[in-house]
């Protein structure tokens, strides 16, 4: 039997001719946090509700601590879920909005009001829980909707982009408020979300969704520096890409060749033999630029002019004309800025490119 506490095996949905989630294969371990990012569309959602018992499996199984749970209703799957609309009552303070989920479940009135102090002390609100919802902030209806999800102790807390209503300093702030949660309760968490920033942030594990489909299951650091396909390159965070071929593989390192010869080292999937297209992922703040001509030794170089450059707060945006097309590269903020029409030198380091296939 699997040690995996949640399996999806062979999972599809369909809505008539449409699939929506395609043979989907996942396993998660207690204790983990899971984030599904993708585009909209692409079934990240439509996973969530099935493991949540909203929606019907159309094939697969779902198995929850060994055992197989497609049949059975959302309230005996033991799982708290967080939607992005709060889903709070209006007419009740934040007390009875929490023990709302604590009664529905038969929970005599002293324990009750026992653990829904415990849930509000645990999201930082106990000082709040004689206000409505109405007299509360975005960010204080997000931790009611959390306190909601937890007061009852479930297995599995399901959250579908609970933090999408909110300003992006709040948004923020939020994320590091769960990811705290997370760590100190040791609650196993699956995340749904579209906004890449966030998934890298809070999560163990992300699994890159497109049409219906795992494009990439990885740790943030993985999916970022190694992605397993084109999609998932350019979906999370922003990439160069450069179309060239394998010339020569040497272990974990390959020598790549651009069009007109130019040739770099670089790290990439395993697999790729000579002669192989390729395309070399290239991340712009992995690209230093330096004056024409100076590529530092055991360094890829490739000469360029300047066109632009934007102040960004954190990094300056410099867009570079090459022979292998434009080149994006993020610098430090505190670099002098080069003038447009600068003749300069994009350097960076074999292990900081990553070949994928086309």
């Amino acid at each position: 039997m699997s040690n995996n506490f949640i399996s999806f095996q062979k999972v599809s949905k369909s809505y008539g001719a449409a699939r929506v989630v395609e043979n989907l294969d996942l396993d998660i371990a207690k204790g983990e946090f899971v984030s599904l990012l993708g585009p909209s569309g692409s079934g990240k959602t439509t996973l969530l509700m099935m493991l949540a018992g909203f929606e019907a499996v159309t094939g697969g199984a779902i198995l929850l601590d060994g055992q197989k749970i497609n049949d059975l209703p959302p309230y005996k799957r033991d799982m708290g879920v967080v939607f992005q609309n709060y889903a709070l009552f209006p007419h009740m303070n934040v007390f009875s909005n929490i023990a709302f989920a604590l009664e529905m479940r038969g929970s005599p009135k002293a324990d009750t009001a026992d653990r829904v102090k415990k849930a509000l002390d645990m999201v930082q609100l106990g000082h709040l829980a004689d206000r409505r919802p109405s007299q509360l902030s975005g960010g204080q209806q997000q931790r009611v909707a959390l306190a909601r999800s937890l007061v009852f102790e479930p297995r599995v807390v399901l959250m579908d982009e609970p933090l999408g209503a909110l300003d992006k300093q709040l948004r923020e702030q939020m994320q590091l408020d769960i990811r705290d949660l997370h760590h100190r309760l040791g609650l196993t968490i699956i995340f749904v979300t579209h906004d890449q920033d966030e998934a890298l942030t809070m999560s163990d594990r992300i699994a890159v969704f497109d049409k219906g489909q795992i494009q990439h299951c990885a740790s943030p650091r993985q999916v970022y520096d190694h992605p397993a396909n084109r999609f998932v390159a350019e979906f999370i965070g922003e990439t160069n890409l450069l179309h060239g071929t394998i010339r020569a593989v040497s272990g974990d390192v390959l020598t790549f060749a651009l069009a007109d010869g130019i040739t770099f080292h670089a790290q990439g999937l395993p697999g790729f033999a000579v002669g192989d297209a390729a395309l070399l992922s290239l991340r712009p703040e992995r690209v230093d630029i330096d004056r024409a001509g100076q590529t530092p030794e055991g360094q890829n170089g490739l000469a360029g002019e300047i066109t632009d450059t934007v102040y960004q707060g954190d990094h300056l945006r410099v867009v570079i004309q090459t022979a292998a097309g434009t080149i994006i590269a993020h610098i430090d903020r505190k670099a002098p800025e080069w003038p447009n029409g600068s003749k300069v030198a994009l350097n960076f380091r074999p292990s900081d490119g990553w070949l994928i296939v086309p």
